[in-house]
């Protein structure tokens, strides 16, 4: 009996180290009713906000969008579609957020959002203070020239796990 549970212990390492350790640390969210759409997060950068709802219908029981937060804002960031992107730290990205919501009327269920961050670094050269310059002529005249920077981008990916309530 005392083999038995350490044995079961190392069974279940691999589903934990599936995952990366995220940059953000956060507790699960307040479990969710069916129908009521709520925030799970709000990049600012990328001017977009990631908002889910659950459905309560076997075939999809949630749904999440990500929703563009003002026709004015300026992004500094880009989202891309996650099943196209493939993110991993192999490809230079970071794991960034872990958002886990669970169901207020299927408590064994939760929507689990995996968000990926992959940041640029942006004027390596630094000044007497040590800060990075952007002079608008010069970015004008390598816009012109065709040689944009790259921006930053991020990407996110929802499942859901548990077991379905009847």
């Amino acid at each position: 009996m005392r083999l038995i549970a350490p044995l079961m212990l190392l069974a279940a390492l691999p589903a934990f180290a599936a995952d990366p350790v995220p940059e953000i640390t956060r507790p699960a969210a307040t479990p969710q009713a069916n129908g009521v759409v709520h925030t799970l997060r709000q990049i600012p950068e990328a001017c977009a906000r990631i908002e889910g709802a659950f459905t309560g219908q076997a075939a999809e029981p949630y749904k999440f969008a990500v929703v563009r937060t003002s026709q004015n804002c300026q992004p500094r960031a880009r989202f891309v579609d996650a099943a196209k992107a493939r993110p991993s730290e192999a490809s230079g990205w970071k794991f960034n957020d872990l958002i886990r919501v669970p169901s207020a009327a299927c408590p064994s269920q939760q929507a689990v959002v995996r968000i990926w961050r992959k940041p640029v670094e942006v004027g390596q050269e630094r000044d007497g203070q040590g800060q990075s310059r952007i002079y608008l002529d010069d970015a004008m005249k390598t816009a012109a020239a065709g040689k944009l920077p790259p921006i930053p981008m991020y990407a996110a990916a929802m499942s859901v796990e548990g077991k379905a309530c009847p």
